[in-house]
C-alpha cells in the first residue's frame, strides 16, 4: 500500500491539484483497466500518461491518431525476410506495458477496431498466430469534446471496453499559479523518478483481488446495472462488462482506502466514471437536456444500499 500511495503522490508533482483524478488512474491501473480521458486542450491528459509511466519505471509507447492511421501501424506487420524467405512479424506499438492512444477520436473506424481485441483480451490475431500482450497492458487514450471537426466518434462496443472515462479539467487559480511556478525553471517531469516497478504493480493487483466483495455488494451493483437497462430515459443501458467493472473498482478504490473490504459508497463513488460512458440517452431525453450524469445519479439516490 505505501508504493501505491507513493505513486499518486509522484505522479501529482507533475498533475498539480487533481488528486482524485490521479487516485482513479491508479485503480485502473490496479484493476488491469484502461482508461478514456476526455477534456479541452492544455489540461494535461498527455501529461499525466507520462508521468503515470515514469513512476512506474516501465515502458511507454505513444500513437498520434490520425486519419491515415492504419491497424497495421497499431499491432504491427508481417514483413518478408529475404535471407530466411518467411514473414517474420514485427511487433507495433501495441506491445508496451502502457499504450498512450493521443486523440483516438482522430482515428477512423478501422483503426479504431485494431484496439477492440487488444483492449478486451490482450492479444493480437495476425496471419492465424495469436500474440499475447504484457501482463501490465493499459491504454490511456485522449480525445478532445470540443474539436469535432474530422473525427469519428467513438463506437459504443468500443466505449465498454475503457474502464473509465475521466475529465481533468481545468485548476482553480492557485492551483495555476503553482502549475506556473513549477514549471519556470523546468517541467517537473524531467525529474521525476520511478517509485514501484511493473512487479510491485502485480503485486498489488493481486492484493486488489483479495479484497472481500459481499454476496450483498455485488447483488447491490447488479441492481444498478439492471436499472440502468430499463430506465425509460436510456436507449442503453451497462453491459454485464460495465457491472463487473464496477465490483472491481470499487474493490481498487477499497485498497486505496486501506480497507479490506467494499462498502456501498464506494460503489457509489465508482460508479460514475465507471458507468456513465456505457450509457446512452434516448433521443427524446436528450432533447429535454437530460444527462447519463443526471439519470444515474437519480438510479443510485432511488435505490437502497444495502445495510
Amino acid at each position: 500500500m505505501e508504493e501505491i500511495s507513493a505513486l499518486i503522490t509522484n505522479v501529482e508533482k507533475v498533475i498539480i491539484g487533481k488528486r482524485a483524478v490521479v487516485e482513479l488512474v491508479v485503480v485502473s491501473l490496479l484493476c488491469r483497466g484502461h482508461v478514456l480521458l476526455e477534456d479541452v486542450p492544455g489540461t494535461g491528459k498527455t501529461m499525466l500518461a507520462r508521468a503515470l509511466a515514469r513512476s512506474v519505471a516501465t515502458e511507454m509507447k505513444r500513437i498520434q491518431c490520425t486519419p491515415d492511421l492504419l491497424p497495421s501501424d497499431v499491432t504491427g506487420v508481417a514483413v518478408f525476410n529475404q535471407k530466411t524467405g518467411d514473414f517474420e512479424f514485427r511487433p507495433g506499438p501495441v506491445f508496451t506495458n502502457l499504450l498512450l492512444a493521443d486523440e483516438i477520436n482522430r482515428a477512423t473506424p478501422r483503426a479504431q477496431s485494431a484496439l477492440l481485441e487488444c483492449m478486451e483480451e490482450f492479444r493480437v490475431s495476425t496471419d492465424g498466430v495469436t500474440h499475447d500482450l504484457p501482463k501490465l497492458f493499459m491504454v490511456l487514450a485522449t480525445q478532445n469534446p470540443i474539436d469535432m471537426a474530422g473525427t469519428h466518434p467513438l463506437p459504443e462496443a468500443q466505449l465498454d471496453r475503457f474502464f473509465v472515462r475521466l475529465e481533468v479539467g481545468y485548476p482553480t487559480p492557485a492551483e495555476e499559479i503553482r502549475i506556473i511556478a513549477a514549471q519556470s525553471q523546468a517541467h517537473p517531469i524531467d525529474s521525476l523518478g520511478p517509485v514501484t516497478t511493473a512487479a510491485g504493480i502485480l503485486a498489488a493487483r493481486e492484493r486488489v483481488k483479495a479484497v472481500h466483495l459481499a454476496p450483498e455488494i455485488a447483488e447491490y451493483v447488479v441492481k444498478i446495472a439492471a436499472a440502468t437497462r430499463e430506465h425509460a430515459d436510456l436507449r442503453l443501458g451497462a453491459s454485464p462488462r460495465g457491472a463487473l467493472a464496477l465490483a472491481r473498482g470499487a474493490q481498487g478504490l477499497a485498497f486505496l482506502r486501506g480497507r479490506d473490504f467494499v462498502t456501498p459508497d464506494l460503489v457509489k463513488a465508482m460508479a460514475v466514471p465507471v458507468l456513465c460512458h456505457r450509457l446512452i440517452l434516448r433521443p427524446q431525453a436528450a432533447a429535454l437536456g437530460h444527462t447519463a450524469h443526471e439519470v444515474l445519479q437519480q438510479i443510485l439516490d432511488t435505490l437502497a444500499p444495502p445495510t
